[in-house]
């Protein structure tokens, strides 16, 4: 399986005529514990809350005419560590929440080889394909080193959102740093030539 769509509707159209905010999941959209230095996504449903300033940054990437879609690995689906309603129910909390086009998903492990698979990027290449995205005009904004990979890799701008993660790879490369998704959406649209909303 590669890319697995959760949206709440598909939409083809000509490849290369739309811009799109590419949002990694866990500690973008919603709160993570970091566990020695580590990020660690919420297993349960009673502890996925969204951060402060995600929905009314995503309003704003829409009114700039972005499409947003979510590109995140969830390995607990192929594992069963976290069972898939309750991923399901998370990404429905999104979806009502959230100004969302598309929620696409590796569900597959690290030792698996998949191509989907961020730091890979071939769920941003199935989203551009499926919605006609210039992956060239589109930004990828995570706060991990396989987001800005993942996107660096897809030929997006990236940015990268700094929580300051120490047991991890360290993230290079990214052509924007900030504390958290409101700071990116000025840059955003400054480098898409767009007007701030």
């Amino acid at each position: 399986m590669t890319g697995l769509f959760e949206g709440a509707q598909t939409n083809p159209v000509p490849a290369g005529s739309r811009r799109a905010v590419f949002l990694d999941r866990d500690g973008t959209l919603n709160h993570n514990e970091v566990v020695e230095g580590k990020p660690v996504g919420p297993s349960r449903l009673e502890d996925f809350r969204i951060l402060p300033g995600v929905a009314e940054a995503l309003d704003r990437f829409r009114a700039a005419g972005f499409l947003n879609i979510v590109i995140t690995n969830q390995p607990d689906l192929t594992t069963g560590d976290i069972p898939a309603d309750v991923i399901e129910a998370m990404h429905m909390r999104l979806r009502d929440e959230l100004a969302l086009d598309d929620i696409v998903i590796c569900p597959h492990a690290k030792d698996a080889g998949c191509p989907c698979r961020k730091p890979e990027p071939g769920l941003l290449f199935t989203a551009a394909e499926t919605w006609g995205i210039d992956l060239e005009r589109s930004v990828m904004v995570g706060d991990r080193w396989r987001d800005i990979n993942a996107g660096k890799a897809a030929g997006c701008s990236t940015v990268h959102i700094d929580k300051g993660y120490t047991g991890e790879p360290e993230v290079r490369g990214a052509d924007f740093t900030v504390s958290s998704i409101e700071h990116a959406v000025e840059w955003i649209c400054a480098r898409q030539h767009l007007p701030t909303i």
